[in-house]
């Protein structure tokens, strides 16, 4: 057996406790927390990548997700249930949930990845989400992954109702780099351009010193809010 599934074995009663899901068959798993680097590297081992998990998790949670604003709310129309969906099933909201059960932790990824930060990158957190979905689908059937999607993510439906997710982008940004396990988030406004009247403000977010996202407005606060809407979109991708 490969020593960092050894290692990843050893820790997984930990992972099932946190999603509050035992799995009947451990593969399903060991599937969903395999990057497709670590299985292009060990090929010869017959390791599978959680792509195709991804893509099935994909379809669950979409689907679990409609249902869910369907039911409860009632008052909303179409558009409105499109637009609160799109809120929630998106990069930055499943890399959020990604990073409150821990699951970077758990992944086996390829060397490169594993020295260029992979553990912390948006795609890879988001794919791995929805891979963990479509494991516990196949796992447990769509009951369990509906069980799951809605413990995980039902505040962030209610948020987005609300119409308060994502809007604040600094604290969202600050949020997850907290938990991520990063320390310093800092702004600097590196330009204003035009006249005194009909000014546009260019602002840059940093973490830990190193640049993450830059965006403009027409204010200080609104460039800033722009470059932490740029930083969630492409942490550190």
């Amino acid at each position: 057996m490969h020593k960092n599934v050894e290692a990843l074995l050893s820790n997984i009663d930990k992972l099932q406790e946190t999603i509050g899901y035992n799995f009947n068959n451990l593969e399903n798993l060991l599937m969903a927390l395999t990057h497709s680097s670590f299985a292009n590297e060990n090929k010869n081992e017959g390791f599978e990548s959680n792509e195709r998990l991804e893509f099935l998790g994909d379809s669950v949670l979409s689907l679990v997700i409609s249902e869910n604003i369907f039911m409860k709310y009632k008052n909303l129309s179409e558009g409105e249930m499109t637009k609160t969906r799109a809120n929630i099933v998106c990069e930055a909201s499943l890399m959020k949930c990604s990073i409150e059960i821990g699951l970077g932790n758990y992944l086996l990824l390829g060397k490169g990845e594993e020295l260029s930060g992979g553990r912390k990158r948006a795609s890879i957190l988001s794919d791995a989400f929805e891979a963990l979905i479509g494991a516990i689908y196949v796992d447990g059937g769509f009951e369990s992954a509906k069980t799951f999607i809605n413990n995980r993510m039902d505040n962030l439906i209610v948020d987005s109702v609300k119409g308060a997710i994502f809007h604040d982008y600094k604290t969202q940004l600050q949020e997850i780099v907290q938990k991520s396990g990063e320390h310093t988030v800092s702004y600097k406004i590196l330009d204003e351009k035009g006249p005194d009247h009909n000014k546009t403000f260019v602002s840059q977010v940093c973490i830990n010193d190193m640049v993450v996202g830059t965006g403009e407005g027409k204010s200080k606060k609104e460039a800033e809010q722009n470059a932490a809407k740029a930083a969630l979109q492409n942490y550190i991708e």
